[in-house]
């Protein structure tokens, strides 16, 4: 009878297990990140207006407050990440992290509703205006920190649990078919219909209704976004987290260094432990790997490793796949460090590029005209049909000549991004050069508020390209870190993603002040008035800084080996998105094949 019992409670968990996970959840998952990126694109894209129009702000400093911005939302996800892996899980970790975000759009919509926490209007004809108090510009912190905060819980787990629950589901049906969209790309889809929503309907309620509604749209948005993902609960596959990755990564390094002194011996000889593995190892574990081998020395057994009842200290003893994920991260850092630069170089471009079009011809008909923060719609829609014409045919067409189920490798995608978007700041850079020769032709060079005699839309090809190059390059560089993560760190890998932003953003501060620090004397590059600047010039140092960069990843790509995973149940586990299969041998064939 209790065997009997057994059974059902076994075929109960395996039927329940089975209506869990799968396409079935995207729409609440995607719901989430829809109305979360509409909220944060709904306020981020035009914030540039918002800080230089309601709050007074000079052009440099808003800049660089929205660069801060996105440093610090993009440097809380590591924090969100770890403590997803660690000890909150997933779901949770979202869910807390919506509250948060929505706590700040509240603050934000209010400090732009009373006119108490903003400053004055500007006098029709005054050359200066009343900047904000410092208690106006302490709420604006506020809020943004709130909303930077909750950033930190959603961004790096939505992407890996939403891929977790296509992966897992797939891994319980052997033999299903590939799903139609790549998960990445039906991701990134997702975020830029949320943007291309954002910097047309929402950037137009902003600059023809009102701050109040355009910022209290967004905030009801990520409302929904909260009651969306909360209400799709019984359908998650919720993977219990694993531990805190950074102990095992800790333990490994300490380990190794206890006995620095030792041989390693023959691989087969280290340590392996599948059932001390298993919480963390359930798609398959790392095989061991001939470099880095002085960590290989934590996996060497000695006297005093193990305790009387078998289990081995992990601060003197760790196991062959708690190895590997040290070695995985260690391998994967490299090629991680070149998204820094990348981002430094582009930080700052949109801000700028808005500017640009605030002094150009708007017009689309008598009536109405453009805002300068929708001509963001261009990369948005370049990206959506760059994305679905990657998925739909680029892939199956290069799947013929690679026999890649993904055409080709995440860093050969990262690479052909990263070289369109070189080609994108130096058509900016010629479009800048071609608007301040129209505004010295038109006698306007000192009247920075005054509209030239030039199309807004000759902006259109840098916004453009940028959108090509982004659905190659974000999709890459994020696939690349959730497939060649270990399995229990994929949250914190989502994380190194925004991480890159983070750092990124901060150099880009750090750039922006010294070229408008060096260039003070000289005649400014980066003035208010960029009739008078030199903005051509920086889009032209943004394009050498990213050669340097390009030249670097190609570098560490030439050299870099891909993961290897066992075998289960006489089947070799493939890497997620065909990046790789379960052999050693496997991964050195796709690193000679992207060579």
């Amino acid at each position: 009878m209790a065997e009997d019992g057994r059974a059902e409670k076994d075929a109960a968990v395996e039927t329940k297990a089975k209506r869990q996970g799968g396409f079935r959840t995207m729409p609440f998952i995607l719901a989430n990140d829809f109305c979360d990126r509409l909220a944060n694109v709904g306020f981020g894209s035009n914030l540039i207006s918002y800080l230089t129009l309601q709050l007074h702000l000079p052009l440099v400093e808003a800049s660089n407050t929205i660069t801060n911005y996105h440093g610090t939302a993009n440097l809380t996800p590591l924090v969100g990440g770890l403590i997803a892996d660690s000890f909150a899980g997933r779901f949770w970790t979202i869910t807390f992290g919506s509250i948060i975000y929505q706590l700040g759009m509240v603050c934000l919509t209010l400090s732009a509703a009373l006119p108490s926490l903003r400053p004055p209007p500007c006098a029709k004809h005054a050359a200066d205006c009343q900047r904000a108090s410092s208690t106006q510009i302490a709420v604006l912190y506020l809020s943004l920190l709130c909303t930077s905060i909750g950033t930190g819980g959603t961004r790096p787990c939505v992407m890996a649990f939403g891929a977790d629950q296509l992966e897992l589901d797939a891994h319980s049906r052997r033999g299903a078919k590939r799903p139609k969209w790549n998960f990445f790309n039906l991701y990134f889809f997702g975020i830029e219909l949320a943007k291309l929503t954002a910097v047309t309907a929402v950037v137009y309620i902003q600059e023809n209704v009102g701050w109040g509604w355009g910022l209290g749209v967004p905030t009801i948005a990520m409302l929904v976004a909260v009651v969306a993902f909360v209400s799709g609960y019984p359908l998650y596959v919720r993977m219990p987290p694993g531990g805190s990755p950074l102990v095992r990564l800790a333990q490994v390094a300490a380990a190794a260094f206890k006995k620095r002194k030792a041989v390693v011996p023959d691989p087969s000889l280290l340590y392996e432990d599948k059932e001390l593995d298993a919480g963390i190892s359930t798609t398959g574990r790392l095989l061991h790997t001939d470099q880095l081998k002085f960590f290989d020395k934590a996996a060497i057994v000695t006297d005093g490793d193990v305790l009387p009842s078998g289990q081995p200290k992990l601060w003197r003893l760790s196991t062959v796949h708690r190895v590997e994920e040290l070695k995985s991260i260690i391998r994967m850092l490299p090629i991680w460090a070149a998204g820094i630069l990348l981002v430094t170089s582009a930080s700052h471009n949109s801000s700028f590029a808005i500017q640009q079009a605030r002094t150009m011809d708007r017009d689309i008909t008598p009536r109405f005209k453009i805002p300068p923060a929708s001509m963001l719609i261009f990369t948005n829609l370049a990206m959506l049909l760059t994305l679905a014409f990657y998925d739909r045919v680029l892939v199956r067409v290069l799947r013929r000549f690679t026999g890649r189920p993904n055409g080709i490798t995440h860093l050969q995608r990262t690479g052909i991004g990263m070289t369109i978007a070189m080609l994108a700041n130096a058509v900016a850079a010629v479009v800048e050069r071609r608007r301040k020769s129209v505004a010295a032709a038109s006698g306007l060079l000192d009247s920075p508020k005054a509209i030239l005699p030039m199309s807004v839309f000759w902006l259109v090809p840098q916004y453009a390209i940028h959108g090509v190059a982004d659905a190659f390059m974000d999709v890459g560089r994020m696939e690349f870190l959730y497939d060649q993560a270990p399995e229990s760190m994929r949250s914190t890998a989502a994380a190194l993603y925004w991480l890159t932003m983070s750092i990124g953003s901060y150099m880009g501060t750090l750039l922006v002040t010294i070229v408008h620090e060096k260039t003070r004397r000289s005649g400014q590059w980066l003035p208010d008035n960029l009739n008078r600047g030199k903005l051509d010039s920086y889009y032209w140092l943004v394009v050498g800084l990213q050669v340097v960069n390009l030249v670097y990843y190609f570098v560490c790509v030439k050299y870099y080996t891909f993961k290897p995973l066992e075998t289960v149940g006489g089947e070799e586990v493939e890497m997620y998105h065909g990046n790789g299969k379960g052999t050693e041998v496997d991964a050195k064939k796709q690193d000679a094949n992207f060579k």
